[in-house]
């Protein structure tokens, strides 16, 4: 019992003892191994690694791939015509060369991006001193943040390198601050409802131009065409009385009778018509006191 007691605690050491120098580095990692708080090496290609077990060596681990570091800093920034801006920005970075940045930066990927943020905002403050908010907005943007990259670059390659690539500076919003923005909303609305204003007026002028011009036309060819029907009501009338007057002077008296039943005709078109007369003095009931005598006395002579 005592040697395989031995033999288990025995196999327990050397475990304790492997898993204390063997260590594993992934691909998207730097492996920075520490002998007595200095720097003996950096491993930069993945695989499994032997060190001397603590405290004689220490093994830490830093980011290698590619970085984003957000602005979260809201404070505005003045522009060449001094008016307050808000922007947000966004860096891609690195961090290429772990002893120079453990030494100058930090033990880990949040220093340098506490530090880098620092620098990239006083870099954009730089540069948009020197532009107006129209340069800002239009091509001359993409000149602004390549001068921000460089001078975030000369910055981290300076005296003291902090061992990181900057690959891209990149602005994603550029605004007014909240109260100038509200005001300029307000001028772009007032703007906007002075233009639809003046559009409404046009229109409205135009309208009554157009009308009062379609007016004209309709009074001008109600007119033409009401002189035209009269003109062709007395041509008819004109023809008709031709043909009457040819037809009734064949025989007068046939004419005066017929007119004189189309006058009574005219008279009593309704039930309800009364017409008081004495029959025997009225020029107006002749034919009927005549009995048609006139019309036979004509008929016979024409025989």
């Amino acid at each position: 019992m005592n040697r395989i007691g031995l033999i288990v605690s025995s196999l327990l050491v050397l475990i304790a003892l492997a898993s204390s120098t063997l260590f594993v580095v992934d691909q998207r990692q730097f492996g920075v191994v520490y002998a007595l708080g200095q720097i003996k090496e950096v491993i930069t290609e993945p695989g499994l690694n032997i060190k001397l077990p603590p405290p004689f060596q220490n093994v830490s681990y830093i980011d290698k791939r590619l970085l984003t570091l957000d602005s979260t800093d809201a404070e505005p920034m003045l522009t060449a015509e001094k008016q307050r801006v808000v922007i947000d920005w966004y860096v891609r970075w690195r961090i290429t060369e772990p002893s120079e940045y453990i030494r100058n930066v930090g033990l880990n990927e949040g220093a340098g991006a506490s530090q880098l943020n620092r620098v990239v905002r006083n870099a954009f403050q730089e540069e948009i001193n020197k532009r107006t908010v129209k340069e800002l907005l239009s091509l001359k943007r993409e000149a602004l943040m390549e001068d921000v990259k460089r001078e975030v670059l000369d910055k981290v390659r300076g005296a003291k390198p902090w061992g990181v690539d900057v690959v891209d500076v990149r602005i994603t919003r550029v605004d007014y601050v909240e109260a100038i923005t509200e005001s300029v909303y307000r001028r772009m609305e007032a703007e906007r409802k002075r233009v639809a204003n003046e559009l409404r007026s046009t229109g409205g002028a135009e309208g009554e131009k157009i009308r009062a011009d379609a007016d004209r036309q309709r009074e001008v060819t109600i007119a033409n065409a009401y002189r035209d029907a009269q003109k062709i009501k007395g041509e008819g009338d004109a023809e008709a009385a031709r043909i009457y007057a040819e037809a009734f002077g064949k025989d007068p008296q046939f004419a005066q009778f017929y007119r004189s039943l189309e006058a009574y005709k005219a008279s009593f078109a309704n039930k309800s018509d009364v017409m008081v007369l004495d029959p025997a003095s009225s020029e107006f009931f002749k034919v009927f006191r005549s009995g048609g005598s006139g019309i036979s006395g004509g008929a016979a002579a024409k025989k």
